[in-house]
């Protein structure tokens, strides 16, 4: 279903409800992974109360000016006694602002919890929507704030530890998450060095099964790569700057760290009613080419993801 036809069905199939949501590169349903699904989570006004706020014309927006609008939503949301919150964050993934709105968000929230995720197409990178007032937009970013009287928790975990293999980006375009060079070196074809592979074989699934790595403290974060360049640069799909100093990162066992990371989860937590998922498409791609979609999807089902 196009995003003009679900605009159209919408309001006569679900009057008085609000709908927010956004495009996706593949969905996590009751069976699992899916692709080309429509997934849609209910949220009972028993148990939950949302604001939300649009943000539009990202590219380029600013701190300050996502920290004042975010903090204008507050106010207009005031707090129920006995109740918790948390937000939910859905940006046009070809903006480029995830981390400026992000930034912005943790100014004007302080520790209040925020998931989310980037609009997304599969690889195509052509057109990434949000949806909100019944309409889909571009070019910027969907805040719900989310009052409940349920319990709940945030979890997160990957499946890559780091290596011992480092490159310095030594010249980028900050702006547009381009890395023009690494190590002094045209920046796709040292990738390609340190990964051991010729630099014409590099794709989607290389990039997937061998990341680059920031550390943060005693943390290590993915910087993912969406595609290289005919003029050998790399293109991120995160923020990127001169002088940042990476990691290759090697996989572990996906399927085993999924599942012992979930049930840990459960086992202090106790059994979800659901989890709202948001998964990387890059490690999507990385199942499927080990034939190990349906035991993710096993995994997923039995765990009770959605998203």
């Amino acid at each position: 279903m196009s995003p003009e036809a679900l605009e159209e069905a919408l309001p006569g199939n679900l009057p008085d409800v609000a709908i927010f949501g956004s495009t996706t590169a593949g969905q996590i349903t009751a069976q699992g992974y899916e692709e080309d699904a429509l997934v849609a989570l209910a949220f009972r006004a028993k148990h939950f109360r949302v604001a939300s706020k649009l943000f539009t014309d990202l590219a380029p927006v600013s701190i300050s000016r996502v920290a004042a609008e975010t903090q204008q939503l507050v106010a207009q949301f005031p707090v129920t006694p006995g109740r918790r919150r948390l937000a939910l964050i859905f940006a046009d993934g070809l903006s480029k602002q995830e981390d400026v709105l992000v930034a912005g968000l943790e100014l004007a929230l302080g520790d209040l919890p925020v998931f989310g995720g980037s609009a997304g197409d599969g690889l195509k990178f052509e057109r990434t929507l949000v949806l909100h007032g019944g309409r889909f937009h571009s070019n910027a970013a969907l805040l719900l704030l989310v009052e409940t009287d349920l319990d709940f928790c945030g979890l997160g975990f990957d499946h890559f530890q780091p290596t011992e293999r480092h490159a310095v980006v030594t010249r980028a375009v900050p702006e547009q998450r381009l890395v023009l060079e690494l190590n002094g070196a045209p920046a796709a074809r040292e990738y390609a060095r340190l990964v051991g592979v010729p630099v014409e074989h590099l794709s989607p699934l290389v990039f997937a099964e061998n990341p680059v790595l920031v550390r943060n403290r005693s943390n290590f974060h993915v910087r993912a790569i969406q595609q290289n360049s005919d003029s050998e640069a790399l293109t991120f799909l995160s923020a990127i700057d001169d002088g940042l100093l990476l990691r290759l990162g090697r996989g572990k066992e996906i399927i085993r760290t999924l599942e012992s990371g979930l049930a840990a989860a459960e086992a202090q937590y106790g059994p979800p009613d659901f989890i709202l998922g948001f998964d990387c498409y890059l490690r999507r791609l990385e199942i499927a080419h080990k034939g190990l979609a349906d035991a993710a999807s096993d995994c997923l089902r039995r765990h009770r993801v959605v998203g």
